[in-house]
């Protein structure tokens, strides 16, 4: 087993497990709520850390089936998952903070002090270049590697 894929597989592991705490989480809020409700970013939390835990399954079947050196499916793995693992924890700690429905909204608010608006869209233009591509080299190296045998 590649690199990659081993690190594909620890962060499924470790993104499912945040899901099912997160879940827990969740739940005692709604157990708690008048309403059956838990705050948005504890909900948005659980539901992304399973969401991620999947792609991260993805992610290494591309790395297994991938005709690229190793360590650029490493790269291509890393940028994605550290990504995918940095927007978790902004939610878990907006979830923690109840600082904000929307992340996005301005002002830029990160518990009780406001962000500069380029952080937030520096971080988000990083999040798509990291994300969007390291699964691009992952799924191209997959499918050169499997449309070509």
């Amino acid at each position: 087993m590649s690199l990659a894929e081993k690190i594909c597989l620890s962060a499924a592991f470790l993104f499912f497990m945040t899901g099912l705490i997160t879940g827990i989480w969740k739940y005692r809020h709604m157990a708690r709520s008048e309403d059956a409700t838990s705050p948005v970013y504890v909900d948005i939390a659980h539901r992304s850390s399973l969401i991620y835990s999947f792609a991260a399954l993805l992610l290494a079947a591309f790395s297994a089936h991938s005709v690229f050196a190793g360590w650029v499916n490493t790269i291509a793995a890393l940028a994605a998952l550290v990504f995918f693992a940095f927007a978790i924890a902004t939610y878990v700690i907006h979830g923690l903070l109840q600082d904000t429905d929307n992340q996005l909204r301005r002002p830029h608010r990160l518990g009780k002090r406001l962000l500069p608006a380029w952080v937030t869209g520096l971080f988000m233009t990083l999040l798509i270049v990291g994300e969007v591509g390291g699964a691009l080299v992952l799924g191209t190296g997959a499918m050169l590697g499997i449309w070509s045998s």
